[in-house]
């Protein structure tokens, strides 16, 4: 599997399990081992790669420990502290980081909780971990964009020149997309002030203060939308849809009618594709994706239920997201393609059937 299908397959797993796990060891077996293995590829069995417990005395602290301590060409490379999953991580929670950062070779620091991941260098001062991360990975709202910087710390193709070298930029790029995100929740008096002077001639005041509060919240809101609306077209768009290609299994010809979109992205039947839709194609995705390639994992909306398809058959349906309804329900079929469906309340209960997602998988081979 390429790394992005590893870290699907892995934050399938963490989605699944997470709330069973309520332990510092529990949430190293169960999620940070894999990560080591899976997506970074280094043997969790092989001291002379992964070192658990790792122990140097540092100063007075004698016999203290870190959790792992990953090894490549015979050096020390990577230091990584674990906390119970759900933990919050910060600065206070990685002091034997930063003293065993000072006193080794290493110069890549991983805190983590199992499921979000910071990852230090020492930008600010050489063989000194920094006190704020370079890069933030969360496994369960994973940016795309960070993929290739954790390719480069895998077995395989690791480039600690390179991480190192583009850690100043993505920790700053992390930092303003962190501050955008926070203006678009809830944007300051500044920020009000600079974009109204953008498009209003008048005095400042505060009656156009409180105005443009209302309309600039608005306004960042329907970009938003319309960025992801953006993204879904591209996403379901892409590809002209016939009903011919699209033939019902069951005979439901009414609630089998395919997209069709016109080469702009646009749905020509008005079916209208919604976020909690998309959201929940990427989480069947994410749990089939274990068994087949994510690039065979196709959805297709209709007025009725959006399908996800192997190999954008019709004929090869993986599941149903019937969510046009006050109800939402999850349909999951059978060897003979037989559909039941299941009322779900909430996005995150469909990992309560990954089992029966992966066998549909296998039903087509």
């Amino acid at each position: 599997m390429e790394i992005g299908e590893r870290l699907a397959s892995l934050a399938a797993k963490i989605q699944q399990q997470k709330s069973t796990i309520g332990t510092e060891e529990a949430t190293k077996n169960a999620f940070v081992m894999p990560f080591i293995s899976l997506v970074l590829g280094y043997d969790v069995f092989d001291p002379n790669e992964v070192v658990p417990e790792f122990t140097a005395d540092v100063g007075t602290k004698k016999g203290e420990k870190v959790d792992y301590a990953i090894v490549k060409d015979g050096e020390l490379q990577i230091l990584i502290e674990v906390k119970t999953i759900g933990s919050a991580l910060s600065v206070n929670h990685a002091s034997q980081l930063f003293r065993y950062f000072a006193t080794t070779n290493a110069r890549i620091a991983i805190l983590t909780n199992g499921q979000t991941y910071h990852f230090f260098t020492d930008l600010e001062r050489p063989n000194r971990m920094d006190e704020k991360p370079f890069l933030q990975l969360d496994l369960l709202d994973l940016d795309e964009m960070l993929i290739p910087e954790v390719q480069k710390l895998t077995k395989d193709a690791f480039d600690l020149d390179s991480v190192v070298n583009a850690a100043e930029e993505l920790k700053y790029i992390g930092d303003l997309k962190r501050a955008l995100a926070a203006q678009f929740r809830d944007p300051d008096d500044e920020w009000i002030k600079g974009l109204t002077n953008r498009v209003y001639d008048g005095s400042f005041t505060q009656r156009v203060r409180e105005q443009f509060r209302m309309l600039v919240g608005k306004a960042m809101k329907q970009f938003l939308a319309d960025q992801v609306n953006d993204r879904i077209k591209a996403a379901l768009g892409g590809q002209a849809y016939t009903e011919a290609a699209a033939a019902p299994l069951t005979g439901e010809e009414a609630a089998g009618e395919s997209v069709a979109r016109a080469a702009d992205g646009r749905d020509e039947r008005g079916i209208e594709t919604t976020l909690e839709e998309v959201e929940g194609y990427q989480i069947v995705r994410a749990i089939a994706c274990s068994e087949v390639p994510p690039a065979r994992i196709v959805a297709r909306d209709t007025k009725s239920y959006m399908g996800i398809l192997l190999d954008d058959n019709n004929r090869k349906p993986l599941a149903r997201l019937h969510f046009n309804t006050g109800q939402k329900y999850l349909g999951l079929f059978d060897e003979q393609k037989n559909e039941t469906r299941h009322p779900i309340e909430s996005l995150d209960e469909i990992y309560a059937f990954a089992e029966q997602i992966r066998k549909a998988a296998h039903y087509y081979d």
